[in-house]
């Protein structure tokens, strides 16, 4: 599985040590967990800090690492580049397999270089299995052991998040969420799509994983829409609709900007007790290793998080020009630090689940693993505990061993609770879904969906299918919601620009099999 040589890695190291002096200050990342991180002075250099982990993969028999009580297995092996996974009501499981989409446009030098940097993260040497798929897993007696697998779907455009309700399967693809009927059991689905609606895609779509949740009441559907650049710097135009999190109507199609200013969020999660929405976000690089935290957070409609004006709060990045110090003086602080570059993409909370005491009230955090900082950071699986729905306590390390001196056995990145109550976790680089339960055998008297569906009250301020405006992608209108405490619309931001019809091009979004 080895995609670069330790010879590449410690030439590009070389060329780091050269152009800039990488920093090897010494920094306890501990100080970086919480509502309140330690925010270290902005570092500028000719070359970010690097250091690559080479992608060996999992020898015979090897697992990674768990702490006493819990016990981990492999549930699937030999996928290709599992990405997410996602548990239905009657407990079958989804992993959705993808690799970003080809055509990616390499306009400036540093488009190559970090292109040739993440192929040595992400491994994969020789030849691939075909990816782009959705597989079906299901445990028929409940025992934690696979029974049956059939591939779901196929020849999909980089897919990540799923969702599912009253007999139809959601699926982000990179540039449109498209709606399969699909009832639970089905080993395959032979129907061809209908698009939701269209989602910003190429043909730059630098952060390509779009994410899905389902609201409470089943009405909304959550979609999350990374960044077209790392701070702004392909100019705005680039960025409309995106660095955000949309609400979609799942009747109509309908579609605003839920919440902006997140660079790249992830992992979207309802809380089962309070009913928000959470999210994990990775935030930006080049200006230090310990800078910028990623990190968890619930989500606040209307909410903008500061990206890419200032991080972490009303923290300015002196980078970002022209400044917007009237956007600076809005944006919300998130509640909760990961410490930085852990390329945080995975979020699953315990509540209801068969998992021991220690870990029943919290949240699962999968870091998929650092590479532009001078010392390793995440390439593990973390805990942090809950009380009254708000992070409550110092993040817990749970399941490690992905990470061994330089070489990456694997990489962890969506979450979830499978159908007996116990965790799963993606391993893209692996080609693994690994299952944490606990020792002593418990399970869930039944299982527990992914995306709990409870009857509620209608959510005022949402997009209504009947009575709103049709969705922006056919006005032309940002369609924001009215500023709070107000009648007149919220100014929009430049980032919170309605999303465009499809590709950059304004063509439609393709369908499925293209």
């Amino acid at each position: 599985m080895r995609n670069a040589t330790p010879l590449a890695i410690s030439v590009l190291a070389g060329g780091c040590l050269l152009l800039a002096g990488c920093s090897n200050e010494e920094f306890d990342i501990a100080q970086q967990y919480g509502p309140d991180p330690v925010l270290p002075p902005p570092e500028n250099s000719l070359w970010p800090d690097l250091k690559v982990a080479e992608v060996v993969g999992w020898q015979e028999g090897q697992t990674p690492t768990v702490p006493e009580g819990l016990v981990v297995t492999p549930y699937a092996q030999d996928l290709a580049n599992p990405r997410t996974v996602h548990t239905l009501p009657n407990g079958d499981v989804l992993v959705v397999q993808s690799k970003a989409p080809p055509g990616k446009p390499l306009n400036r030098p540093k488009d190559f270089i970090r292109n040739f940097i993440m192929g040595m993260a992400s491994g994969g040497g020789g030849e691939q299995p075909e990816t782009n798929l959705i597989t079906l897993l299901r445990d028929t007696n409940r025992d934690g052991e696979v029974d049956e697998r059939s591939d779901l779907l196929t020849g999909l455009t980089s897919p990540f998040g799923v969702a599912w309700h009253e007999g139809t399967l959601y699926v982000a693809a990179a540039d449109a969420i498209l709606a399969y009927p699909y009832e639970l059991g089905q080993a395959e689905i032979d129907a061809e799509p209908t698009i939701l609606t269209p989602l910003p895609g190429g043909p730059i779509n630098h952060h390509w994983t779009k994410d899905l949740a389902l609201s409470p009441d089943g009405r909304f559907l959550y979609a999350s829409v990374g960044s077209n650049s790392n701070a702004g710097e392909r100019g705005l135009e680039a960025e409309k609709g995106r660095a955000a999190i949309w609400q979609v109507d799942r009747e109509t199609g309908a579609s605003r900007v839920f919440a902006s200013g997140l660079r790249n969020p992830n992992g979207l999660t309802i809380h089962p007790e309070t009913g928000e929405l959470w999210t994990v976000v990775n935030e930006r690089d080049e200006i230090g290793p310990n800078l910028v935290p990623d990190y968890m957070t619930s989500v606040q409609e209307n909410g903008f998080y500061g990206w890419p004006w200032s991080y972490f709060g009303q923290h300015v990045d002196e980078r970002v020009k022209p400044a917007r110090p009237d956007l600076v003086e809005t944006a919300i602080s998130p509640d909760y630090a990961l410490t930085s570059h852990v390329a945080a993409l995975g979020l699953a909370f315990t509540n209801d689940s068969a998992m021991p005491d220690a870990y029943g009230n919290g949240a699962f955090v999968g870091n998929h693993g650092s590479w532009n900082r001078n010392a390793f950071n995440g390439y593990k699986v973390i805990y942090i505990p809950f009380e009254d729905g708000r992070p409550s306590g110092m993040a817990q390390d749970v399941v490690t061993g992905f990470l061994e001196g330089d070489q990456a056995r694997g990489r962890p990145v969506g979450l979830a609770m499978d159908g007996t109550g116990a965790l799963l976790i993606a391993d893209d680089a692996g080609n693994t879904v690994w299952r944490v339960a606990a020792a002593d055998g418990t399970v869930t008297p039944e299982p527990i969906p992914t995306d709990r569906v409870e009857a509620g009250p209608e959510d005022a301020g949402a997009v209504d299918g009947a009575t709103a405006p049709a969705p922006a992608s056919e006005t032309g209108e940002t369609g924001n919601a009215a500023a709070p405490g107000t009648d007149a619309p919220a100014e929009p931001t430049p980032s919170d620009i309605a999303p465009a019809v499809g590709p950059e091009d304004g063509a439609p979004a393709p369908e499925a099999d293209e």
